[in-house]
């Protein structure tokens, strides 16, 4: 699909504001009033994406799941495709480069219908839920060389469940998401904790890492299940298998045990490269102080001599070798990491229905997977709605479910 909408995407910031308020003044003129003015740019930076066909794979699907979860809460339907596609033709026309002529006006025009298709496609997936939301960045702390966890808190409480993720995305570089996992359960605060990793060539994670500061905004999308809910465990002991920032929805899973006992037995193995590159060590002491009595933490590094022979290896391997019958496992992490798990664990007699693997959205069968996760999580816990402040102004909210 055509891309040209890229140079008002890349154009500065106050442009960008100026070209969402004029898509929202496009369609209040016209008396289609179903959209907030505070999350205009929310919606028209991500709609425009969408229909430039930019990104990955797996933003493009958390892209989705944010316009799904808006076309249900602003209650669009099949026949808004019209007002929403003029109101972005006339949009790009007025802010875009002078490239602009009427081929190019069809061309738009086209993919804007298909791009609310999708949607409208995206509603029925995600089905019902919170309202997208938006949170202030409290605090940006880098734990280690290219890695940073911030401390978002949500203008309005977020409503998610450890082992989910979420679609992030800042306005330095709006309508671009990426899945996030909060490494920690709901707290009485309600702030988040995300790892970010800085990736090399990547849109989202060097901002976040490098520029992002305490007191601005992100947008945050809706929780989705991903595989590693810690009611599909059936009681289990839990072996959780964690590679770089893919550690954030298990710690998440440990401090949800700690909350609620149930008498399981938990070992978490968190791999490295090295003994520097290992960015949650002061956390991890703390957890594994706190739960000795249930819960035991291994570190692996699969690239450094100078630790203890045990530590050496890849993270794998070392969970093989703390692997006991009968146990629950849980794996995040890098892509191929999460492709070697599908391949070696149940080559070791590990039973299907014991593993969860976290969606990477780098295979077909992952996004059908994960699009059945979402219709039987509509219809539990979070397909409650938050009616409060419905709608009104700005409002409190990977392979590696990191970033790019």
């Amino acid at each position: 699909m055509m891309t040209d909408l890229e140079p008002l995407q890349a154009s500065a910031p106050e442009t960008h504001d100026r070209a969402a308020d004029y898509f929202w003044s496009h369609l209040e003129d016209r008396s289609v009033r179903f959209l907030p003015s505070g999350l205009a740019p929310m919606f028209f930076s991500t709609f425009s994406q969408l229909v430039a066909g930019t990104g990955d794979p797996s933003g493009r699907r958390a892209a989705l799941a944010v316009l799904g979860r808006m076309y249900r809460r602003f209650g669009l339907q099949p026949y808004h495709g019209t007002c929403v596609a003029a109101a972005m033709v006339d949009t790009v026309r007025r802010f875009g480069d002078d490239r602009w002529d009427a081929a190019l006006a069809v061309a738009w025009d086209r993919g804007c219908r298909r791009a609310f298709r999708l949607a409208e496609r995206a509603a029925d997936m995600v089905g019902d839920g919170p309202q997208v939301a938006v949170g202030e960045v409290e605090a940006r702390d880098s734990w280690s060389d290219g890695v940073a966890v911030l401390t978002v808190r949500p203008m309005r409480r977020l409503r998610f469940l450890p082992g989910q993720a979420l679609p992030v995305c800042t306005p330095r570089v709006p309508g671009v998401w990426r899945w996030l996992s909060p490494a920690n359960a709901p707290r009485p605060d309600g702030t988040v904790e995300f790892h970010v990793r800085s990736v090399a060539d990547g849109a989202v994670s060097p901002v976040l890492v490098d520029q992002v500061a305490a007191g601005e905004l992100l947008w945050l999308g809706p929780a989705c299940d991903l595989g590693l809910s810690l009611a599909d465990s059936a009681g289990a002991d839990l072996l959780l298998v964690a590679g770089g920032t893919g550690l954030a929805p298990l710690r998440a899973l440990v401090e949800q045990a700690a909350a609620a006992p149930t008498g399981q037995r938990v070992t978490l193995v968190v791999g490295s490269r090295t003994l520097l590159d290992l960015y949650d060590a002061v956390a991890l002491d703390k957890l594994a102080s706190a739960h000795r009595d249930w819960l035991t933490v291994v570190l692996a590094f699969s690239d450094d001599r100078d630790v203890e022979p045990a530590a050496q290896g890849d993270v794998l391997s070392v969970a093989l070798y703390h692997y006991r019958s009968g146990q629950a496992i849980y794996v995040c992490g890098p892509p191929q990491m999460i492709k070697a798990a599908r391949q070696r664990l149940p080559l070791t007699g590990v039973a299907g229905d014991r593993l969860h693997l976290a969606t990477t959205f780098d295979r077909a069968l992952d996004s059908a997977v994960w699009m059945s996760r979402q219709r039987a999580a509509s219809r539990g816990p979070l397909a409650v709605r938050d009616d409060d402040a419905e709608g009104e102004g700005v409002q409190g909210s990977s392979g590696e479910l990191s970033c790019d």
